[in-house]
């Protein structure tokens, strides 16, 4: 039933309960509204969950302009050049070809061949916490190291070179709270490093991904150093901090939620699966403040007039997708407001979806499934010892600090 009065989008934090309700309304009423962004000018934002299915599989939506430089990417805040040279700006059928090569890599096999290695390193990492005892912070002791130790190994950095590998990838992240000067200067030691190592795996290839990268050239699939290194990046960026993100996301969810914690102590391995994407899903929503309502993907301009669930998106015109509002459209998800970690129907699309679905896909979830199970079987009176904080002035708007004890 349409709506006859106006529907706010954006719109300004409110509780959880009321956004969510907003959302309903929202998507009753329209499938996107065109939001003028505070950089880059116009986008329209996708709302409801099929609608922004059917956008993100149509190849008649590019992101090229974006990539050259022609078109500012319309967003929230200024959009990190250097992420725009990454394998999620490519279009078909450069993007197929590259994304084929790094799936192959980063294969379901791969990931569960890393699950004991994953649940090795949180185990160390719990041991630490447990050592130093008192009030610790959650996420530079155990949300952070966790995935970059994970990636770091997927990429085949030597144990011997973790360290400074760590604090070079660090200044990738918007926790690290560094100048633009020293994150200049991190990203240039860390090109240098990454450029090295892929000549060495090169001449002495191992079982990792840029070995599987860099001797491509057998397969009749080339690809040069130059294309090597902004895959490189973009794990970096997005394997590193997304997944810290959502493991503080989902710690703290649990927390917030007596009852589903309850339940999630019952059985941590076998909940882990349904219980990393309800967070993925619904997290935001537990976070104990208010919602706003305005958050997109990458965006994405149409090469011609489309027309996706009524509404005509024009040639030249920007698009992009809320997964706060796709993750909670009630006619895709039952009850949406409810955080539920049995959940097991749960189309959401945190990770995207298509072409453009996360690439690192099956190590988030691992890491997140991990994270969880074990963080929760070894401190299971683990509880908050003060509020989180957020950084809302970066992209990715993470927690910096979740203090905890136990």
């Amino acid at each position: 039933m349409m709506t006859t009065t106006p529907i706010e989008f954006p719109f300004a934090p409110r509780p959880p309960a009321e956004a969510v309700e907003h959302l309903r309304r929202l998507m009753a009423d329209r499938p996107m509204t065109k939001v003028t962004m505070p950089y880059g000018g116009d986008v329209w934002i996708v709302h409801r969950n099929r609608a922004a299915r059917q956008m993100l599989s149509d190849r008649r939506f590019v992101r090229e302009p974006f990539r050259t430089g022609e078109r500012e990417v319309p967003f929230f805040v200024p959009f990190p050049d250097f992420l725009r040279t990454t394998l999620q700006f490519e279009d078909p059928p450069q993007h197929t070809r590259l994304r084929k090569l790094v799936q192959k890599a980063i294969s379901p096999r791969r990931v569960r061949d890393m699950r004991d290695s994953a649940v090795a390193f949180a185990g160390e990492l719990i041991d630490g916490m447990i050592a130093r005892g008192g009030v610790r912070n959650l996420v530079a002791e155990y949300a952070v190291p966790l995935p970059i130790e994970m990636l770091s190994s997927l990429l085949g950095v030597p144990s011997s070179d973790r360290e400074k590998f760590e604090r070079w990838s660090s200044s990738t992240l918007s926790v690290a709270g560094k100048s633009e000067q020293e994150i200049a200067a991190d990203m240039g030691e860390l090109a240098a490093y990454m450029t090295d190592l892929i000549a060495k795996r090169r001449a002495e290839p191992r079982d990792d991904l840029l070995s599987s990268l860099a001797h491509a050239h057998e397969r009749d699939e080339t690809l040069t150093d130059a294309e090597i290194l902004p895959i490189a990046f973009l794990l970096i960026v997005g394997g590193f901090d997304n997944t810290a993100n959502f493991l503080t996301t989902g710690v703290l969810s649990l927390l917030r939620s007596d009852e589903q914690r309850e339940l999630f102590l019952t059985d941590p391995d076998g909940l882990a699966p349904t219980a990393a994407e309800e967070v993925l899903r619904h997290g935001g929503f537990m976070m104990g403040g208010p919602v706003g309502g305005g958050g997109g993907l990458v965006p994405f301009v149409a090469t011609e007039d489309v027309v996706i669930d009524g509404q005509l998106i024009a040639a030249g015109e920007a698009v992009s997708m809320d997964p706060g509002a796709a993750n909670h459209d009630p006619d895709v998800v039952p009850d949406p407001g409810r955080f539920d970690i049995t959940r097991t129907d749960n189309p959401h699309l945190m990770l995207s979806y298509g072409m453009h679905h996360c690439l690192g896909a099956p190590l988030a979830r691992m890491e997140l499934q991990v994270g969880l199970a074990e963080i929760f079987k070894r401190l299971p009176r683990l509880r908050l010892a003060g509020e989180p904080v957020v950084r809302h002035d970066v992209l990715t708007q993470p927690m910096t600090d979740l203090p905890v004890t136990w």
